[in-house]
């Protein structure tokens, strides 16, 4: 940890010492009490999340050294690159830091197009685990809501192809401790550094995806609530335009623009989450009774295609609680590819099985609602579900792996997620593997952690190939 950085508790106002032993026995604890701890806890988080930030709360996306851009993210050497950089000194040149340059994202976005008339297309992805060709990709610097990259997901054995509609992938389960949000957040990056333009959509109100992209929401206006509200606006107003619930008229006019926010990732926005977006899960059950044909789990489809974003970004990626609600509902029903993090423990097994069998009795129940009410009914399915084994220590847990692979088959993904201490490492300072520092690291220990969350990329990037594939 640098040198200039607070101690990791927090120092300012700490509760008054007290008499009574610090333990549960200690007294009753009411709602009084609570609110303190959690004022104190949402102090203490402060403290430490200024540890990863600017003084003034703003995150920053650190810059890229010129090896590291040749390992991981561009098809040349870094003699090549340097020798292109000294060819073409209207290239960016980045910024020397102790004599090496380094570059900012945008910047390495700006070589790809530099690079793409002069180099083959090859697949990216592939360098970074053994060193063979990877496709250029061609991104560019991302307008709001505009400009897409030219950037096309592929397996290593395919080329690249036109961009059609961003695909919507969804990691869920409804057991915790899976590393769900860290695999999202760590899937958002690699495809940002692969030149994509990504959209990230927190649908969970403990709001910790947001947190590492530091953009969490004020209130529920500003969170997927506020999505919901409109699409239930928008049923009511094409049912009786002069009947619509005067709470929900505010949220006829909500855009994109009132909902999605820039990061620190210059190609990565997201839709961020706030404790009271939970409130969506006992308002919809109200919404619902007032008009029962409200096809409450089209909401979040509905809201990306009427504001364009699927034609916008290259890549939505959506987080959920780790519950089957309404929301959860909603990100399954959009999803093209749903992504199932798992831990190779029975516990964890166990219970993504029970996931799965609530998941199928839930939609099939929707479906056979609306078919008996001669509705339109839907036909729920997804181009791609994928087990992913997270936190994986193959010492420990490779024959449950090999039975829990040998069970599911060809849903299990062959790449398993080893555990890695870089995620923990980086977490205290409130940042993703990839934004972490190489120097701060042991060099094989980085290399190793780094490129499990490679490889689970390359593993999406396969799935999406195939679902594009299947849609063209």
């Amino acid at each position: 940890m640098p040198k200039d950085h607070p101690p990791p508790m927090p120092q300012a106002d700490p509760p008054a010492p007290t008499d009574q032993p610090a333990c549960a026995a200690a007294g009753p604890v009411d709602t009084a009490k609570l609110s303190v701890v959690a004022d104190i806890c949402r102090r203490a988080a402060a403290d430490l999340v200024r540890q990863g930030y600017k003084p003034d709360g703003e995150k920053t996306l650190r810059r890229f050294g010129l090896n590291e851009i040749c390992r991981y993210m561009l098809p040349l050497t870094a003699p090549e690159l340097r020798a292109a950089l000294k060819a073409n000194p209207d290239w960016p040149q980045g910024h020397l830091i102790g004599g090496q340059p380094f570059f900012t994202l945008e910047e390495v976005n700006a070589l790809r197009e530099c690079l793409d008339s002069t180099l083959p297309k090859v697949d990216l992805m592939s360098r970074a685990r053994d060193a063979s060709s990877r496709s250029e990709t061609g991104g560019r610097a991302k307008q709001p809501h505009g400009a897409r990259s030219t950037a096309e997901p592929t397996s290593p054995s395919s080329s690249s192809e036109a961009v059609g509609q961003a695909k919507i992938v969804t990691l869920c389960n409804f057991k915790g401790g899976v590393s769900k949000t860290t695999t999202a957040a760590h899937l958002a990056m690699a495809a940002a550094l692969d030149g994509l333009n990504v959209l990230v959509v927190d649908l969970d109100s403990q709001a910790s995806m947001s947190t590492l992209f530091g953009e969490t929401a004020k209130d529920e206006t500003e969170t997927a609530y506020a999505m919901m509200a409109w699409d239930r606006a928008r049923a009511q107003h094409a049912e009786a335009p002069n009947a619509v619930d005067p709470a929900l008229k505010d949220y006829l006019d909500i855009t994109a623009d009132d909902l999605i926010r820039p990061t620190h990732w210059p190609t990565i926005d997201i839709l961020p989450a706030q404790l009271n977006l939970y409130w969506a899960e006992f308002q919809i059950p109200v919404w619902l009774q007032s008009s029962r044909g409200w096809r409450f789990w089209d909401a979040l489809e509905n809201f990306l295609t009427a504001e364009n974003l699927l034609d916008d970004y290259d890549l939505v990626i959506v987080d959920t609680p780790p519950a089957l609600g309404y929301l959860t509902i909603n990100a399954l029903a959009a999803a093209d590819i749903l992504l199932v993090p798992v831990g190779a423990s029975f516990i964890e097994f166990d219970s993504t099985g029970r996931f799965f069998d609530m998941l199928a009795t839930t939609f099939s129940s929707i479906e056979g609602t609306l078919a008996a009410s001669h509705d339109t009914p839907p036909k729920f399915e997804w181009d791609a579900v994928q087990v992913l084994l997270t936190r994986y220590d193959d010492s420990q847990q490779g024959e449950l792996g090999d039975l829990i692979e040998a069970y599911l088959g060809d849903m299990v993904s062959k790449h398993r997620q080893s555990y890695t201490a870089l995620v923990g490492q980086a977490g205290e300072r409130v940042s993703g593997i990839y934004e972490a520092p190489l120097a701060d690291f042991n060099p094989q220990t980085y290399r190793r952690g780094r490129e499990t969350f490679d490889e689970s990329w390359a593993v999406l990037k396969g799935l999406l190939a195939a679902s594009r594939a299947r849609s063209a």
